[in-house]
């Protein structure tokens, strides 16, 4: 199936959950990575059930804190 990968193609094999596709992006930090899936955010607690699907777009987002 082709994922949508922060604006690039990607092929994956169908049945791929997020947890999966986390650890095959190799994203550093997974702890503290929030995925959003066709513009919606996704709850850590489902990385491991959630199957993604054919078309899905998905942007691995990293907030930080910070200030002066």
């Amino acid at each position: 199936m082709t994922l949508i990968i922060a604006g690039e193609k990607k092929e994956y094999a169908e049945g791929t959950t997020v947890a999966q596709l986390i650890a095959a992006e190799k994203i550093s930090d997974p702890q503290s990575v929030s995925v959003s899936i066709n513009e919606e955010f996704l709850r850590s607690n489902q990385y491991g059930s959630h199957v993604l699907k054919d078309g899905d777009e998905i942007e691995f987002l990293y907030f930080m804190g910070g200030g002066c």
